[in-house]
């Protein structure tokens, strides 16, 4: 391959793929695997999967808000790693369920520890749940993040009634690839585009 060709590649972006349930017997592993290996076969990632429930999140807050506080905002020592991740990552997926109308309160407090890990970066919603299929907490999410600085994508995932609409790790509608296909092109452009905006320039808050 010619240095032409290779400098017209467009280079690999790290997604990180949150799963934002830590509910006993939860459904959300299930779900992020099956993204990250789409997002693999896509090719245009570079992948990190994040569990929140590997981390004591607490649900106090210091009095400052991470908007504010900057790089000085006082986390705790167990959400050092996860800070590290958020920061380092160019897009995320978030893979949520919808628990009354909404989505987990882990997942909430995951986002409210932090403010420009955020920003200026796009965010993806894959959500489960029942005749919904999460779509109220992906709303929820979208209002949320968009707070934030982030630029949410328009063309997510919803996998109504996951318990009968899923076998072997894999979602029964055909389609669901090419869904999946859309979502990580537009959230590939955007990484992209935010990116380069970001180092030609420090986003204004």
């Amino acid at each position: 391959m010619t240095n032409a060709h290779m400098a017209s590649r467009p280079r690999k972006h790290r997604l990180a793929i949150v799963i934002g349930s830590v509910r006993e017997g939860r459904f959300g592993p299930v779900v992020a695997a099956w993204v990250a290996q789409q997002a693999q076969e896509h090719g245009g990632f570079d992948i990190d999967s994040i569990d929140l429930a590997a981390y004591d999140i607490p649900l106090t807050l210091p009095a400052v808000s991470p908007k504010r506080a900057g790089a000085s905002y006082p986390r705790p020592e167990s959400m050092a790693s996860l800070t590290e991740r958020l920061t380092e990552a160019e897009a995320f997926v978030l893979v949520t369920p919808e628990y009354n109308h909404s989505y987990p309160a882990a997942l909430k407090a995951a986002i409210d520890w932090h403010f420009t890990q955020w920003a200026a970066k796009p965010v993806a919603f894959v959500s489960y749940g029942g005749a919904a299929g999460g779509r109220h907490a992906a709303l929820h999410l979208e209002n949320v993040l968009t707070e934030l600085h982030a630029v949410t994508i328009r063309d997510g995932l919803a996998f109504p009634n996951y318990f009968t609409a899923w076998k072997d790790g894999t979602p029964l509608d055909s389609q669901a690839p090419l869904y999946a296909k859309t979502m990580l092109n537009q959230l590939a452009w955007w990484a992209d585009a935010l990116t380069t905006a970001r180092g030609t320039s420090p986003y204004p808050m």
